[in-house]
């Protein structure tokens, strides 16, 4: 297992553990670090183990970060608009 795929396991970890604590501001501080943090292992992992790799983590991190990309996927659509 590459290096990059152990980091991206352990990103999930702790995204997860991150989910369990209640949150002020419903954890959105968290996910731009986590986002922030995610977008270039996810980039690695896609470099190192190809992108079939790279789309199943990318699936594992939108199901823990699914707000983000709901709100995302809303804006997109009022663009279109």
């Amino acid at each position: 297992m590459s290096m990059s795929l152990v980091l991206a396991l352990v990103w999930l970890l702790i995204a997860n553990v991150i989910a369990m604590f209640p949150s002020k501001d419903y954890h959105w501080r968290n996910a731009y670090v986590l986002i922030g943090v995610g977008i270039p292992l996810l980039i690695w992992v896609g470099l190192q183990n190809g992108f079939w790799v790279a789309l199943i983590v990318l699936i594992a991190a939108m199901s823990v970060l699914r707000w983000p990309v709901i709100y995302l996927v809303r804006w997109i659509k009022g663009l279109a608009r």
